[in-house]
C-alpha cells in the first residue's frame, strides 16, 4: 500500500501505533492506578480528571498557534517529551495537589500533540490527505487494541507494581514518539511560503527589504464567525465518541436484556470495523464537494443509530442484541463518515496562513466533547428511548446545518496549495 507523504508519512504512522499502543497501556488502567497506587478515593479520581480534562481544552489553540510561528518538527517532539516528563512524574507523588498539576500538564500536552500531529500530517500528505488520515486512524485503532490487550494480559498478576510498569510503558512510548518524529523532515508550512513569494513579488516591484519582508497577513479564526460556529457543530457531531465511551455499554446493562459479558463484544466490533473500512470510506473526503454530500449520509447514520438504541429497550433478549449490534454499527458507520468529512472541512476551511491556529481552534470541538459528551449521553439515557431518539434526531438536523453552513467552499478554493517537500 501506497501510504501519502512518502518516508515522513510512513514514520509519522509509526509514531501514531506507538503513542496510540503506550496510551492504551495507560488508558486501561488509569482509574485503577490512582486507585490502588496513589490511593486516591472516588471523588478524588473525578476531581483530578475533571481539572486535567478542563485544563487540556487550551491545547489545541496553544498548539496551533505556536506552529504557525514556529517549526512544527521540533515542536511536536517537544510536546512529545512534556508528555513523557509528566508520565513519569506522576511516579513519584502521591499528593494530590501534586497530581493535580502533573496530569493538568499531561493532558495540556496530550490535546496539543493531537492538532500537532494532524498539522503535519496534513502538510506531508496534501490533497491524498483524506486517505492519510484514513490509514491513520487504521493504525490508531491497532495501536489502542494492542496496548489495551498488553494491560489486560499484565493486570492478570494481581500486583500494584504492574501499574508502575504500565505507566513506565507509556512514558517510553512519548519519549520513543519523539526519537521518531525529530527523524522525520520538517514539512513545508503554507504560512513562511506565502510569505517567501511576498517577498519575491515585492523585489520585482522594487519594494524596499523592510515591505519585502513583511509577513502576509493573518487571519484569527477568533474573528472567523463562520469557523467558530463550524467548530461549535463539530463539538455536537464528536459526540459519537461519548456515545461508545460511556452511551452504548451504561445504557445495554441498565435498560436492556443484553447479557453483561456480551457488551465488550459490541466495542469490538467497533474497533474491527474501523481497522477494516476506514480506508475505503476516504474517498467520502477526497474533495470539499464529496465531504459536504457525505453529511447526508452521515445524518442518517446518527439516525438510525439513536432508533436503534431506543429500540433496543425490550424485553427479548435476542431482539435487543439484533438492535444494539444495529446501533453499534451505525454509529461507527457515522464515527467513521465524520473523522473523514471533519479532516477535509476544517483543513479546506483554514486559511493556508494561518492553518496552525484554525486546527487549534479546531481541536477544541473534540475537547469540549469530552467534558460535556457524557453529561449529554447520560441524560439521553436517564430520558429512556425517546432520549435516544431525540439524540439521533439532533446530531442528524446537525449534519444538515453544517452542509449548509459550508455551502459555498464548492466554489471557493482553499484547501491548501498542493506543495511537496521537495519543492521547498
Amino acid at each position: 500500500m501506497q501510504i501519502p507523504g512518502g518516508r515522513d508519512g510512513r514514520r509519522m504512522l509509526a509514531v501514531t501505533f506507538v503513542d496510540k499502543a503506550g496510551s492504551g497501556l495507560w488508558g486501561a488502567t488509569a482509574a485503577l492506578y490512582f486507585t490502588y497506587v496513589a490511593g486516591l478515593r472516588t471523588a478524588e479520581i473525578g476531581l483530578l480528571l475533571g481539572v486535567s480534562g478542563a485544563v487540556g481544552i487550551a491545547g489545541p489553540p496553544l498548539g496551533g498557534l505556536l506552529a504557525d510561528r514556529v517549526p512544527l518538527r521540533p515542536l511536536l517532539a517537544a510536546v512529545q517529551v512534556l508528555r513523557a516528563v509528566a508520565s513519569l512524574t506522576l511516579l513519584t507523588t502521591t499528593d494530590l495537589r501534586l497530581l493535580l498539576a502533573v496530569t493538568a500538564v499531561g493532558s495540556l500536552g496530550d490535546r496539543a500533540s493531537s492538532v500537532l500531529t494532524k498539522l503535519y500530517a496534513t502538510r506531508i500528505a496534501g490533497p491524498d490527505r483524506s486517505r492519510y488520515q484514513a490509514i491513520n486512524r487504521t493504525v490508531s485503532n491497532v495501536g489502542w487494541a494492542v496496548g489495551g490487550l498488553v494491560a489486560a494480559a499484565a493486570l492478570t498478576t494481581g500486583t500494584t507494581a504492574v501499574y508502575r510498569w504500565l505507566l513506565t510503558g507509556d512514558a517510553l512510548s512519548f519519549a520513543a514518539i519523539a526519537l521518531l518524529t525529530l527523524r522525520c523532515g520538517e514539512p513545508p508550512s503554507p504560512a513562511r511560503i506565502v510569505a517567501t513569494s511576498g517577498a519575491r513579488t515585492g523585489a520585482d516591484t522594487g519594494e524596499t527589504a523592510a515591505e519585502q519582508a513583511r509577513p502576509a497577513p493573518v487571519r484569527s479564526p477568533w474573528r472567523d464567525r463562520r469557523y467558530l460556529t463550524y467548530t461549535a457543530t463539530e463539538a455536537v457531531l464528536f459526540l459519537d465518541d461519548s456515545v461508545f465511551q460511556v452511551g452504548l455499554a451504561l445504557w445495554a446493562v441498565t435498560a436492556t436484556t443484553l447479557p453483561h459479558e456480551a457488551v465488550p463484544l459490541l466495542l469490538v466490533l467497533n474497533n474491527v470495523l474501523v481497522v477494516c473500512f476506514q480506508v475505503p470510506f476516504a474517498r467520502f473526503g477526497t474533495t470539499v464537494a464529496k465531504a459536504r454530500s457525505a453529511l447526508f449520509p452521515l445524518a442518517a447514520a446518527f439516525l438510525a443509530g439513536g432508533a436503534a438504541l431506543a429500540a433496543s429497550a425490550t424485553s427479548n433478549r435476542w431482539l435487543a442484541a439484533t438492535a444494539l449490534t444495529l446501533a453499534a454499527t451505525a454509529f461507527t458507520v457515522a464515527e467513521m463518515l465524520h473523522a473523514t468529512v471533519s479532516w477535509e472541512l476544517s483543513v479546506a476551511l483554514a486559511p493556508p496562513t494561518a492553518q496552525g491556529a484554525y486546527l487549534g481552534v479546531h481541536g477544541l470541538a473534540q475537547a469540549a466533547q469530552r467534558s460535556a459528551g457524557p453529561l449529554v449521553v447520560t441524560g439521553a439515557i436517564a430520558a429512556g428511548p425517546l432520549g435516544w431518539l431525540g439524540l439521533g434526531t439532533g446530531l442528524a438536523v446537525m449534519c444538515l446545518a453544517q452542509r449548509r453552513l459550508t455551502r459555498d467552499d464548492d466554489e471557493t478554493a482553499m484547501s491548501v496549495p498542493r506543495l511537496t517537500v521537495s519543492e521547498h
